[in-house]
């Protein structure tokens, strides 16, 4: 009997030992993915399912996509409550399932969630897994598919409304995905870069200038990082440590990067750098340990050696929240960031905020807003200076699925934003695409993706691209104003207004109409004349913009006036020749219009009423529009275009047999003031020059 029952017990104890062993791997399971520790939390999940699936997994080191739903922490019990409602249970097996999808589905693995979340949502237990089953299936691009799953997940009326409401978003964004598939940028020319240099290791991203083109500052995770030997628990630590490295051009071939070594990188994750014209580097720090929080810091340097970085103080940086992802303008002027410190729109937004000139220190941060900020995230900013467009990642704004690409453009005159403009495949994929950047002649940049299948789904890569060539071009008509007629032969000056390229002259064709293409990064005045008609004129600018376009401008001319034009608001003082203020604010449109006609010439008349002297008059007249041509001309129009004339009281327009009838003083006194005039009258017209534009006219 004894003998029966020492090996009943034997029998039992590695039952026992193994029914323990999995209670503690979902303990560690469940803390791990609280931590957000998808891939280990993965490791232990399946280790409870199968205790003989020991897996070889890492943890990746980083993650673009900073997400604003809320994990819950579920205790280790054989039962676990479903949010749907309060009193129903699911199984520990219901439990785990979930969970191992969901570990994939957060580690971007969707060639595993996607199999994974269908069979957690045929088990029935979770109704939003049909939400992160769609997505999943959006990353794999089956756009149709997910558009169903998405609608089946609405009809349940699940009773998390935020992701009900961000299904509305998706199936929105599926339409756009499939429409873009059909409006590809054909000329734009996308490569990943190669792997000797640039993708090794687990992870790359955060290409950003030095300075130029051919000088580029990235971040990596690979072999040979900074880890001291006391840091490494195995000498693949680095593999999975962010470093910061730069690499230069010559002759079209890249160099071999070079880490920036201690102390700029550290035991932490160093990455997502920017540099001012200083040598600051502006950088994101963050651990694994805590992955709710990461902070900016800045270190100086010289000759590429850097001093001990320091974390900026909290106007950026918040413990428990994000702050990553600087980018610096080369004036050392302003920064960008990204980070879901209070005060924002949700999620992760784009903050800016101006850097003291001689400390580089921040001063007050600014949430940029809508239009470009959404409740969802928004991050890796990139400002264009020369186009004047800001560039960043979202997920809250339609797209394809992920993080998409988008741009807008800031209006110097208001400081607002445009609103945002997704800059389409191939830039952007199903998956999670950031950190662009772009050349100053925009001809070419790089930017980070990991639309690449890759061990554990999540590896960031760095790409190239040839950008589309950008083309302006502009036509339009000119016409006359009364009739409508179009009018031939016309002249149409187009000049760029910093003088930076010679003027270009196009002359109309027999139906009024002109063409012409227009360079990028100008900003351009208009005038369109013919003899005969007084000139018009309009503006536009390529300045800023970053995708081709055309433009339509035409004109209505006006036929010149014939004799005197009276000068309303003209004022003198009593007796003098002097212009008082207001009459200055009324000559100064007389100067745009002799500005804008620049081929004619005037004749400035002033008269008095026919009261007192008639030599007086006459001299005072003769001053009056003296005082008229030499304001002008200290405005800067040439003297030679002006003839002074003064007629005294020689051409009333109310004859004083006519003043002498009428019935009350007050109307006598308004008759003598018509007569007290200012007047312009056209006396002459130069040729106008007709230069041909080769390729411009037609």
């Amino acid at each position: 009997m004894m003998k029966k029952i020492i090996f009943l017990f034997f029998c039992l104890v590695p039952g026992l030992f193994l029914a323990q062993s999995k209670k503690l791997w979902l303990k560690q399971a469940d803390e791990l993915y609280v931590k957000k520790d998808y891939a280990s939390a993965l490791v232990y999940y399946k280790k409870v399912l199968d205790d003989t699936s020991i897996l070889n997994e890492s943890v990746l080191p980083y993650e673009t996509q900073l997400t604003n739903l809320k994990t819950k922490s579920f205790k280790d019990t054989a039962a676990v409550k479903v949010p749907k409602k309060a009193d129903e249970k699911v199984s520990k097996y219901h439990y785990i399932t979930h969970q191992i999808a969901m570990c994939y589905y957060f580690i971007h693995d969707y060639d595993n969630a996607v199999p994974q979340l269908m069979r957690s949502m045929n088990l029935g237990s979770y109704v939003d897994d049909k939400y992160y089953y769609a997505k999943a299936l959006m990353n794999k691009q089956k756009y149709n598919e997910a558009m169903d799953t998405y609608e089946a997940y609405m009809m349940i009326k699940p009773v998390n409304d935020s992701l009900y409401n961000r299904a509305q978003h998706e199936i929105a964004n599926c339409y756009y995905a499939l429409d873009s598939a059909n409006n590809m940028h054909k000329q734009i020319i996308v490569r990943m870069m190669d792997t000797l240099n640039f993708n090794r290791g687990t992870s790359n991203f955060a290409p950003v200038f030095w300075g130029s083109p051919t000088k580029l500052i990235f971040t990596s995770a690979r072999m040979g990082g900074v880890l001291t030997n006391q840091e490494k628990q195995s000498p693949e630590e680095s593999m999975y440590l962010c470093d910061l490295y730069w690499t230069e051009q010559h002759d079209g071939q890249w160099s071999k990067p070079h880490n920036f070594g201690r102390p700029l990188n550290s035991g932490f994750h160093d990455g997502a750098g920017a540099m001012d014209a200083d040598e600051i580097m502006y950088f994101t720090r963050w651990n694994d340990i805590n992955r709710n929080e990461s902070a900016i810091h800045m270190a100086r340097g010289k000759d590429n050696h850097f001093f001990e970085a320091q974390r900026l103080d909290q106007t950026i940086n918040l413990p428990n929240y994000k702050s990553a992802h600087p980018f610096v303008t080369f004036d050392g002027t302003t920064m960008f960031f990204s980070s879901n410190i209070p005060g924002g729109l949700g999620g992760m937004d784009i903050w800016y905020t101006k850097l003291d000139e001689e400390t580089g220190m921040p001063g007050p941060v600014h949430n940029l807003g809508a239009p470009i900020n959404t409740p969802g995230d928004e991050v890796t900013p990139y400002f264009h200076v020369t186009s004047g467009t800001l560039f960043f990642s979202s997920n809250g704004h339609i797209g394809m699925g992920g993080l998409d690409i988008f741009k807008s453009h800031l209006n110097p005159d208001d400081s607002l934003y445009a609103i945002p403009v997704n800059v389409g495949q191939p830039i952007n994929s199903s998956k999670d695409d950031a950190y662009y950047i772009l050349e100053r002649a925009q001809s070419k940049g790089y930017f980070a993706s990991d639309r690449q299948d890759c061990v554990g789904g999540h590896c960031y890569d760095i790409y190239e691209f040839d950008n589309e060539k950008i083309e302006f071009d502009l036509s339009g008509h000119v016409y006359d104003f009364d009739s409508g007629d179009p009018i031939a032969n016309a002249l149409v000056t187009i000049k760029d207004v910093h003088g930076e390229t010679e003027p270009l002259y196009l002359q109309t064709n027999d139906e009024g109409f002109y063409s012409t293409p227009l360079e990028p990064d100008k900003e351009y005045f208009l005038k369109a004349q013919k003899k005969s008609y007084l000139a018009a004129m309009a503006n536009l600018a390529t300045l800023g913009l970053t995708a081709s376009q055309h433009f339509d401008q035409d004109f209505n001319l006006s036929k010149q006036p014939t004799g005197d034009v009276v000068i309303e608001g003209i004022e003198y003082d009593l007796n003098k020749t002097t212009l008082r203020p207001a009459s200055k604010l009324v000559l100064d449109k007389v100067y745009d219009l002799l500005h804008l006609n620049d081929n004619l010439s005037m004749e400035i008349n002033a008269h008095t009423d026919t009261r007192g002297n008639d030599k007086y008059n006459m001299k005072l007249s003769d001053g009056r529009a003296k005082s008229c041509v030499d304001y002008l001309v200290s405005k800067g129009i040439p003297k030679s275009r002006l003839i002074p004339v003064g007629y005294g009281e020689t051409k009333p327009l109310i004859s004083d047999e006519e003043i002498a009838k009428m019935a009350t003083d007050e109307e006598k006194e308004l008759a003598h003031q018509h007569n007290r005039r200012t007047a312009f009258r056209i006396i002459g017209e130069t040729n106008l020059k007709i230069i041909q534009a080769s390729g411009g006219v037609n």
